[in-house]
């Protein structure tokens, strides 16, 4: 039943942001979404047929933000469907939440500012079941004094768990924030700790 009313959340977010439902195709990209189950709550991803764009916890705060950004930056149109690397996500992040997976091979697209993404590859960088602070993310891209902007660029990933914004720590070992709850980015340090 959450599924379905998800899907259900899906179309209407899509009417309301761009005026189109799925049934009404036009000439735009089209990207496609599904839903994704997990033991931390639902998920949505977004891809077209060759990279993962987004994949977000269903009650991020921003996530329709996040979503219009991917439309406009794409000229696209979501419909609910299904893709390879949706397919691939759901296989891998199944894997991941049963402590068998430590690498993502998905393929994915990074949208942002340079800045942004020499961040959120220093992420992917960071070995599974470690954690480093906004510092250390700092200086592994050379900027050392830029702690602030690269929290800054950890709160704009739009990849949650594959992009690993949450093994990033306050340089006192308190979690520091997290843009789908530090329950959630608690869970997964400990998870990864633990299948490490």
């Amino acid at each position: 039943m959450h599924r379905l009313n998800s899907l259900i959340d899906l179309e209407k977010l899509s009417e309301r942001l761009w005026g189109h439902s799925s049934q009404d195709r036009s000439a735009m990209n089209i990207l496609k979404a599904t839903w994704l189950e997990t033991p931390l709550g639902p998920m949505v991803a977004i891809s077209d047929d060759e990279s993962l764009y987004l994949l977000e916890f269903f009650d991020r705060k921003g996530l329709s933000a996040e979503i219009e950004y991917l439309v406009k930056k794409k000229g696209a149109h979501i419909i609910s469907a299904t893709a390879p690397p949706l397919v691939s996500i759901k296989e891998e992040l199944k894997a991941y939440f049963n402590g068998s997976l430590k690498k993502f091979e998905t393929p994915f697209s990074l949208r942002g500012t340079d800045f942004q993404k020499l961040a959120w590859n220093a992420l992917t960088e960071i070995p599974y079941g470690e954690t480093r602070s906004y510092m250390q993310q700092a200086e592994a891209v050379n900027r050392s004094a830029a702690h602030r902007a690269v929290a800054n660029a950890n709160g704009a990933n739009q990849l949650a768990i594959i992009i690993p914004c949450h093994r990033i720590i306050n340089a006192n070992g308190q979690l520091g924030g997290y843009g789908a709850g530090l329950a959630r980015k608690k869970w997964l340090i400990e998870h990864e700790r633990r299948h490490q």
